[in-house]
């Protein structure tokens, strides 16, 4: 979704004729190393990550017989409605979370957009046309292109792709926005590109055995046609990336464990909300022609396991008329709010980094405190919380009632991901159910909530809030985009948190239904596999 972003924006801000821009043979020798080692017997692994799949979209046109290929591989298959994603509920940070088994508070992508101390600056991984504008085309790109995977990614903690070079079995990822591993590849930037940049033309970079990322890096040039000019999105699309996906099963190139990324979805979900079924048609029609190049749908099963889930959901968003934009700049009037491009002074008390419904709040005034700041955003009753962290407590505070929940890592309650937890004061600010004789405690509206929102609050560097808003409503900073009328997600509640997880082609389940426990689960299938073919 986010370099996505960046590429279209280019389009508009670059008018340059596209000289430089012919395609050449690439000298990647993916396609010699990408196939498998492990023999026919030997499943593979397709992970396929569709961005802002929602069960409700799924169970609706499933109920108007408008997805038989998604159907048929439901009735083949598990379906399960209610993984827990990470947060914020953000790609770039999904992404991480899936590819890692780890949270943000391990694998330091805190979002799509986060202040870095160590940098001094805003990190901007690709938000909308003006905040990029504002925050500059160089940056972003730096920082989308080389410093995610080469510098932001947490060096300890590993991907799969790096776990898999290994154990001696090959991956590849198709236009995956986190793709390290252990093997060089060459970023070719477009001259058009490069020009208004200090972007080399040819940047290297670490990733598993087959690596796309739309024209930027195309293993398969010359070999097949796919669809990667400017009005293709640069081949960050869906049709690049199935057509990439169908190419290495018919030419017998599949590698141990291949994801892939469909981004289609997200662009016109924020668009139309989550209850538009357009996308979702065309993803059963795609995933149809997925099955066809094996041969059959009965082929495909017994030769592939295919895991197909959702990053986010979406909430919809109220119309404009409805107060559905919170102006935080306007809320913190009277405090000097760093302006997006602009760069941290003396005077800069606050700076924000909003992730459409999640916000974080960094304080730079050494004498005011988070619980000030809190108060003052919580008193909005379109805010749902805001919280922050001192020392080893989680402080999370209820917009409008300002009711107080305070919690911390090991205690006497234990959730149902054997996770332990000390709450004090407010159960009810996070709807959490406690069972005192039982020493036990469940979640509501905001799934595995302790976990998940205590991995943002350190997950990087900083005096910082995390601010959350009510369903309807969407944060935004003096150049955010907005999608009033539209969808939504960033948050922590359950309508942005859960997705689907589809598998087809084995009975194995994973141990909890969340985003961060998937690496595990895929890692488990390929090398358990491997033992029990040998």
């Amino acid at each position: 979704m986010q370099i996505k972003r960046i590429i279209i924006i280019m389009l508009s801000l670059v008018l340059i004729t596209i000289v430089g821009c012919q395609h050449q043979k690439p000298a990647e020798q993916d396609l010699l190393r990408v196939k498998s080692e492990q023999g026919a017997t030997h499943k593979k692994v397709i992970f396929l990550m569709v961005d802002s799949l929602m069960a409700q979209a799924i169970d609706k046109g499933i109920s108007q017989k408008q997805l038989p290929t998604i159907q048929y591989l439901i009735e083949h298959g598990q379906y399960h409605k209610d993984m827990v994603s990470s947060f914020p509920t953000m790609s770039v940070t999904i992404d991480s979370t899936m590819l890692t088994g780890k949270n943000p508070n391990d694998h330091g992508i805190p979002g799509l957009l986060w202040y870095s101390s160590d940098d001094k600056k805003m990190i901007n991984y690709g938000t909308g046309p003006m905040e990029i504008l504002r925050q500059g085309i160089n940056p972003v790109l730096t920082d989308a292109l080389i410093h995610l995977n080469g510098k932001h990614l947490n060096s300890n903690s590993r991907t799969i792709y790096e776990d898999l070079a290994r154990v001696g079995l090959k991956s590849g990822s198709i236009n995956g926005l986190i793709y390290r591993g252990a093997t060089e590849h060459t970023l070719t930037i477009p001259d058009w590109i490069q020009g208004p940049t200090s972007l080399q033309k040819k940047i290297k970079v670490k990733g598993p055995d087959f690596l796309t990322l739309g024209a930027l890096s195309n293993p398969l040039e010359g070999a097949e046609n796919l669809p990667d000019h400017l009005t293709d999105r640069m081949g960050l699309n869906n049709k690049y990336a199935i057509e990439a996906l169908n190419y290495l099963i018919q030419a017998n190139k599949l590698p141990d464990f291949l994801y892939v990324y469909l981004p289609d979805m997200d662009q016109e979900l924020h668009k139309k909300g989550p209850s538009s079924l357009e996308g979702v048609k065309e993803l059963d029609q795609q995933l149809q022609s997925v099955l066809n190049s094996f041969g059959s749908r009965e082929k495909a099963l017994n030769e592939a396991i295919f895991v197909i889930a959702g990053d986010s959901g979406m909430t919809q968003l109220l119309p404009a008329n409805q107060r559905s934009v919170i102006d935080m700049p306007a809320m913190l009037r009277g405090i000097s709010v760093l302006k997006p491009g602009e760069e941290v002074e003396a005077e800069t008390e606050v700076a924000l980094a909003v992730n459409e419904t999640m916000a974080y709040v960094y304080n730079f005034k050494p004498n005011r405190s988070l619980r000030s700041l809190a108060e003052i955003l919580s008193k909005d009753d379109r805010i749902d919380f805001v919280a922050w962290k001192e020392n080893e407590w989680m402080h999370v505070l209820q917009g409008s009632t300002l009711k107080e929940l305070r919690y911390k890592a090991k205690g006497n309650l234990i959730d149902r991901y054997k996770q332990t937890w000390t709450v004090k004061q407010d159960a009810e600010v996070l709807d959490l159910t406690l069972n005192a004789d039982h020493r036990t405690l469940d979640y509501g509206q905001y799934p595995d909530v302790l976990e998940r929102l205590s991995g943002s609050l350190n997950s990087h560097k900083g005096k910082f809030l995390v601010v959350t808003a009510k369903p309807g409503y969407e944060l935004a900073d003096r150049s955010s985009p907005t999608h009033e009328g539209g969808g939504g997600h960033g948050s922590l509640r359950r309508t942005e948190s859960l997705v689907p997880l589809i598998i087809v082609g084995t009975d194995e389940k994973p141990e909890h239904l969340r985003m961060v426990d998937l690496k595990a689960y895929l890692l488990d299938l390929l090398t358990n596999h491997v033992k029990k073919t040998k």
